[in-house]
């Protein structure tokens, strides 16, 4: 069958399972859109390629398969490398398929001409510069495979328009893949894993710490009858919220600076820990060398470049997360050992626990954790959060009740603002029948509020609760604390008026300025059919912990 190169990219997709891409045309991807209409894949149009790569990030976060975003040469393509990089922070699967100028210009300064490959290396787990069309099928397959095991990560794929546009007699690519120097461990080592049971069978204090790598291997059933066998307490970094039920009885909340007070307490009480997929970075532990000084750590992650780089594991397990607990279990029972009696450990940790439900108080202002409470309360345990980054971020990681498997969607390794509601609307469009809602501040939501328009050109029925301080909360509470009060340059003064912004993309909204407001306008806004945005005045001075 004869194709050109840009038939032969949309059908590889569509033989990857491709259902959605995000993108922006340009001249070097014209070929492309030119035979969009040919095929099955749903089209998103954005309003910025930053933002195609963030969509991508929420669509694969949540559907767990590779996300993918298409933008055009030059300025098309250095627009994703933000987007590129902060999926390769969080591990997420990502195809970034750029257009580049014709071969035969490559290298002479040509128009919208940008070595985009050279500027990925760093954020990238691979990336090619197509040079002939025949070998597009193998590439496309390939990037797919890579991006999708061992620790999954970003791909590129730069296509010049002469590619895209030449014929030949398309072929399909063997199905199975065999990349020399790719082979990524899933299996972790079985007498590594007979001597962490034997490490916990001689532990008091044992613990969890819950890390993306759960999520990122959809390992939530073998972690939950792990944790619950060993009656194991759990603690989290950002990364690792929705690893587990926020309210599940053996969590107790996320660590580091942010971090629930008995979160804290375990991490430095702990005699034996079990880190799960977490680089264990300076968000989580400011001193993670000092960690493992004083405490047995076992390591388990799929990338052994993690393992030793920020500290010292006594036992390193490199694998693929769900597989490894997979074979705990499996393993746990033949070893005859007697594990520890963790309760009188648990019993410790409960009395730690400072969670309290918040009365209205009056007052001119919203105060947040009262707000997202009450969110949670409405949501019922449906919901799926998206976040900007800022203090909001830390009010959500901390106050909102995570039921949903991997429900709680933010940018932890990179802090990218502007990244939380295009990845909404890509979570929302890989699983229309969540109830998705994006938590934001004025200041992150303004880097990308153009998507309000994608938002509703593709239909996404995306809740947003937009916490609105009129300043830069989290830099200046860092000022208040770091330079005695002078606040240099976070007020955001000249602000548009967010819910007459809303209206004029068409979404109903409303403003709320008290406690005593917020659970009605909470149910008004579930309740909404569409796309719906709630304003909440918060206090400038209201700090993230």
């Amino acid at each position: 069958m004869k194709r050109n190169g840009a038939e032969t990219v949309l059908a590889m997709m569509e033989e990857n399972g491709v259902s959605v891409l995000f993108g922006y045309p340009g001249a070097a991807t014209v070929p492309i859109y030119d035979k969009l209409d040919q095929f099955s894949i749903r089209h998103i149009l954005v309003r910025s390629e930053q933002s195609a790569a963030h969509m991508a990030s929420g669509w694969a976060r949540r559907s767990g398969k590779p996300g993918v975003c298409l933008a055009t040469s030059g300025p098309g393509a250095t627009n994703l490398i933000t987007g590129i990089a902060t999926a390769y922070m969080d591990s997420v699967p990502l195809i970034a398929i750029t257009g580049q100028v014709d071969s035969k210009l490559i290298g002479k300064d040509a128009f919208q001409e940008i070595d985009i490959t050279g500027a990925t290396i760093p954020l990238c787990k691979h990336n090619y510069l197509v040079q002939d069309v025949s070998s597009l099928p193998q590439i496309i397959n390939d990037a797919f495979y890579i991006a999708s095991t061992g620790r999954p990560g970003p791909v590129l794929i730069d296509i010049p328009v002469d590619i895209l546009n030449a014929v030949w007699e398309f072929t399909m690519p063997p199905k199975e893949i065999n990349i020399r120097g790719y082979k990524p461990a899933d299996k972790g080592h079985e007498l590594q894993i007979k001597r962490a049971m034997t490490l916990l069978s001689e532990a008091k204090r044992p613990l969890v710490l819950a890390g993306g790598g759960i999520v990122s291997s959809r390992a939530f059933a073998e972690f939950r009858e792990f944790t619950k066998r060993f009656r194991l307490p759990i603690i989290s970094t950002l990364m690792g919220i929705g690893a587990i039920e926020t309210t599940h009885p053996l969590y107790y909340g996320m660590l580091g600076s942010h971090g629930k007070k008995a979160a804290n307490y375990a991490l430095d009480e702990a005699d034996l820990i079990f880190v799960l997929g977490s680089r264990i970075a300076d968000r989580s532990v400011s001193g993670p060398r000092i960690l493992s000084s004083r405490t047995n750590l076992i390591h388990i992650d799929i990338d052994p470049a993690e393992i030793g780089k920020n500290t010292v594991a006594k036992i390193p397990l490199v694998g693929n997360i769900k597989t490894i607990l997979g074979q705990i279990l499996a393993l746990s029972p033949e070893l005859g050992l007697s594990y520890p009696d963790t309760s009188s450990w648990l019993a410790e940790l409960d009395s730690k626990r400072s969670e309290k439900t918040l009365q209205p108080r009056e007052g001119a202002y919203v105060n947040p954790i009262y707000c997202l409470q009450e969110l949670s309360k409405a949501a019922h345990g449906s919901g799926v959060f998206t976040t900007e980054v800022g203090q909001h971020q830390m009010w959500a990681a901390n106050a909102l009740s995570i039921e949903q498997p991997g429900g709680f969607i933010s940018s932890g390794g990179f802090g990218t603002m502007g990244y939380g509601l295009p990845a909404a609307i890509g979570a929302k469009l890989a699983s229309p029948e969540d109830t998705v809602i994006c938590i934001a501040g004025d200041g992150s939501f303004q880097m990308n509020l153009a998507e309000l328009a994608s938002m509703c050109q593709c239909g996404a029925d995306i809740k947003i609760v937009l916490f609105n301080n009129g300043c830069l909360g989290m830099i200046r509470e860092i000022q208040k604390k770091r330079c005695k009060g002078h606040y240099v340059e976070v007020s955001l003064e000249g602000s548009p008026d967010y819910c007459k912004l809303a209206g004029a993309y068409g979404i109903q909204s409303r403003r709320v300025e008290r406690d005593r407001d917020v659970p009605g306008a909470v149910r008004e806004m579930l309740g909404c059919r569409g796309p719906y945005l709630l304003e909440v005045m918060t206090d400038p001075s209201q700090s993230s912990i």
